[in-house]
This record gives C-alpha cells, structure tokens and sequence, in this order.
C-alpha cells in the first residue's frame, strides 16, 4: 500500500504531479488604457482620410496605380487620390480577426480584437556577446541562436527576424538563409522582410520541401511578411509594393508597416502625427484591398520617436508609449488587427534604463489593447543592438504583463467571506489555508529572474545581478538544439540553396 502523504512534503508532491498551470496566459485582454477621447480618434480619422482624398499618395507604381484607379480612385498631378469610400470598404472587408500558423499548429496564434500578443521584431545590425558582454556585428548564426532560444521562451507568441545577418553577401544570399533560420530554429509563427520579390518564390519553395510536399505552405502559410509599402510622407515604395504583389500570390500574411519619425518625416505635434500615420496605414491597406479584397493584413502603424534635440531615433519614453498606445487604440476603433512596436529600449547596456523604458512602453502597449507588439523582446540601443539575456529577462516583464491583463476574477469563491471568518476564529493567517494553496499556483506569475530573497540570502548565493542570472539561464537555453528540419528535408534544401548556416548540433 502506497503510504500516504500529507502536510507541506505532500503538498510539493501533489503539486509536482499537477499540470503546469499558467496564471499569466498570452492573449489576454487589453483596452484599459485609452490615451484618445472617442471625438479625438473621429478628428485624427478625419484628417487622415482628407489627405488621403484631397492631397493623396505619389509615386504610385503603375501596376498598382492602374487597380487604384479601377477601384475609384483619382489621379492627378502624380498622386493617386484615394476616396473615402475607397477606404471605407478596405476596412469593411479587412478580416476582423487572423489566424497566425505555427508550423507546430499547436503554437498558432489567433490575433485581433483586444486580445494581446507580444512577439520580435527589428533589424538589430549588432549583438550583445554573451561572452565579451560588448557589442559586435551580428551574424547568421546569432538569428538562428535568438530562434532557438527565444522558441523556449512561454511569453514570445511569434519569432520575427530579430537582427540581420551581416556576415553574408548579397540580398538573395540574406533573405534565404534568414528564412531557412527562422524555419530550423523554432516551430512557433515566424516573419521575415523580403528584400526584392523575386525572393519570395524560391522562399516558399524551400518552405515546401520542409513540408515534404509543394504547395502545402501556402495552404497553411506560418511565415508572414513584413513590408513597408509606404514612405513617409505619403508616398509609395516600388520595390515593397511589388513584394506585396507577390507575397499575395502566395497567400502570405502581410504586416504593412508604417514608420513614420516624429519631427522629421512625419509632424512633430503628436496629434498631427498621428492623423499622418493613419493616413499612411490606411494607404497601406487600400493597396491590399485593391490587389486582394479581405487579404489578411495587419495593420501596423508604428509611431517612431526622434530626440528633437539630436535627431536620434529614441525608441523608450513616454512620447512614444503614448503614440503607439494611441495608435493601437485607433485600429481597434476602426476594427483592424493592430500592430505596434514597444520594448525598444535606447539602453546600450542591461541596465536601469534598459528596465524602465522597456517596462514603460511594453505595458502601455498592452493595456491599449494592441493585438501585436513587435520588438518586445531582446532589443536594446534603438534597435541597434539585439541581447540573448535581454530576452530571457524580457520574457519575464512580458509575464508580469499578462498577469496585469488577466486581472482580478471576482468570485463568491474568490472573496471568501468564510474563509476570512474562519482565520480570524482560527490561525490568524492564510497560510496553509487550502485557498491559498490553490491561488498560489492559479494566480501568481512567479519569474525565473528576479531575485526575492532576503539580503543575506543573496549574499550567500553570490550577490548576482539580474543580468548575471539572464546570462546563466540563456546560456542554459541554448545548449538545446531544435530538430524541426529532418535530416532528408535539410539535405534537400542544402541541395537546392546555398545555405551558409553549418548543420547543428
């Protein structure tokens, strides 16, 4: 007969038995936070559609000014004016809601409403050495450790490119070995940029072999886009508008960016900014329209902010948690999927102001209900910079983030009046009470870096930083190696491309 246990030591075993229970679960709900009136969000709207229809968007490829034009659309003097009503139905046919692929389907994403997801993103051209602890030029093979690292990591729903390859030559060369590190290092959604269009065909080829089978990807595509159509102000890209042309041909999800700079490509007063930016966003998503009614896109205005004072990009601070805070709220408004940047911290070092801004705007963020936050992991100097133990610390402010979002569950239970009663009568304390025993584990994110100890305790356990605890949990995570490519399905692609990662471990 199994001998029964009880008291604390039982206590420990029952609970090393359970399910893990996650008290701080992606995809909560934001929306708490409302920076705009709903008379601020109807004026900044209004102006944005009167520039789109009275001042309009120039450099219009001709492909796409010809599907403009079939639509309603004006053109005159080299700018394409766009009609309210235009827009009107772009929104009106934009899917509410969109299912983001994992190749693991059981790590897909559904992103929209007030739900609340945060993921990568960037271009960082440096990376924090692990060992040095100085920066230098970030290569292919540290994208493939920030997938594999960051595909351990609960609170990062989606792995974007995070840095570019910088050891590798030539625009081809880049896009491909940069999707084939997205592919080999993790299994949730992932996302890349594509430099021209002709790269997006032989990407999804190299994403059918990994399938086994060619036309699967686009079936179930688990690799988006990211395309900047538009260049402030108010003017198409050429080679970004024919990618999209392409990336909708093979049924890619695409995350149109717009990123304007306050003061300098867009106005420095953040309600003309904004109205600006909306405009851009809204371009954006006309183009799609025309060139696929109810493709999915998100809609990804991302407010930048430059130090007035030097021109530098600045992106931790109140200006631009705000802005984007605001921004996520009008696409919530107009019932678009949402797409803002947070995180991204100017802090070259691991450090107080690293903590502060990255806190700062990765909960205003959240609490306005952006459905996808980019750049909310691992970033640091401006999006410069790219850190393995800023992830790892990252990933525990976006669980404390979660934890607010899910908020307080008032129950008859939950209340307890009799349990109140019964320790006033009894013990004295909660301790040990079977409520307490419950919502330890039901509702309480406990974060693997942050030290509680006591003073002394610390002492004792070698006064560590909360870096120095980062750096010995990444290094942990990145002794394990993912086996998401099968040995014949990599040699096939090797066979077919010139991949410059080596094979792994």
């Amino acid at each position: 007969m199994a001998r029964a246990t009880g008291g604390r030591a039982g206590r420990h075993q029952r609970r090393s038995q359970a399910l893990p229970i996650n008290p701080a679960p992606p995809g909560g709900f934001g929306g708490q936070y409302k920076p705009l009136s709903t008379s601020d969000m109807e004026q900044i709207y209004d102006v944005a559609l009167r520039l789109l229809e009275e001042l309009g968007v120039g450099e219009v490829p001709d492909r796409l000014h010809d599907l403009f034009v079939q639509q309603g659309a004006r053109f005159e003097a080299g700018r394409i004016h766009i009609p309210r009503s235009l827009i009107a139905q772009a929104i009106a046919a934009a899917p509410k809601t969109i299912t983001l692929h994992g190749r693991d389907p059981a790590r897909s994403i559904e992103v929209g409403g007030d739900r609340v997801h945060f993921g990568t993103g960037g271009a960082a051209v440096q990376t924090l050495d692990l060992d040095s602890g100085d920066y230098r030029a970030s290569t292919l093979q540290d994208l493939y450790d920030f997938a594999r690292l960051q595909d351990q990591l609960t609170n990062v729903g989606w792995f974007t490119r995070c840095c570019v390859a910088t050891d590798l030559v030539g625009e081809e060369a880049l896009d491909l070995n940069t999707a084939y590190a997205l592919l080999a290092g993790t299994s949730k959604p992932v996302a890349t940029s594509f430099t021209l269009a002709e790269h997006v065909a032989p990407i999804v080829k190299m994403m059918d072999m990994a399938e086994g089978r060619k036309g699967a990807f686009s079936e179930r595509p688990w690799l988006a886009a990211h395309i900047s159509p538009m260049i402030s102000p108010l003017r198409f890209g050429a080679d970004a508008v024919e990618v999209c042309f392409e990336c909708i041909a093979h049924n890619i999800t695409v995350s149109c960016i717009t990123a304007a700079q306050s003061g300098a490509t867009a106005p420095a007063t953040p309600a003309g900014f904004l109205a600006q930016s909306l405009a851009e966003t809204l371009a954006a998503l006309a183009m799609v329209h025309v060139m696929k009614p109810g493709h999915p896109m998100i809609f990804s205005n991302w407010p930048f902010v430059i130090d007035l004072r030097s021109g530098a990009f600045s992106g931790g601070g109140g200006e631009i948690a705000l802005m984007n805070a605001a921004s996520a709220q009008l696409s919530n408004w107009l019932g678009l999927v949402s797409g803002v940047a947070s995180s991204m911290t100017d802090s070259k070092a691991i450090d107080a102001q690293y903590g502060a801004e990255k806190g700062v705007t990765a909960l205003a963020a959240a609490l306005s209900g952006a459905n996808m936050i980019y750049e909310s992991a691992g970033m640091t100097a401006a999006l410069l910079g790219a850190s393995f133990q800023g992830f790892v610390l990252d990933n525990d402010m976006l669980g404390n983030i979660y934890r607010m979002l899910r908020g307080v569950e008032v129950t008859e239970e939950n209340l307890g009046f009799e349990v109140i009663v019964d320790a006033v009568h009894g013990d004295g304390h909660f301790l040990g009470h079977p409520q307490t025993m419950a919502a330890m584990e039901r509702d309480y994110f406990y974060p693997e870096t942050a030290d509680r100890e006591a003073p002394i305790t610390w002492r004792e356990r070698g006064s560590m930083d909360a870096q120095t605890r980062a750096i010995a949990k990444a290094r942990t995570l990145l002794q394990w190696h993912p086996t998401y490519l099968s040995a014949e399905a990599d040699a096939r692609i090797r066979a077919a491309f010139d991949i410059q990662l080596p094979p792994q471990r």
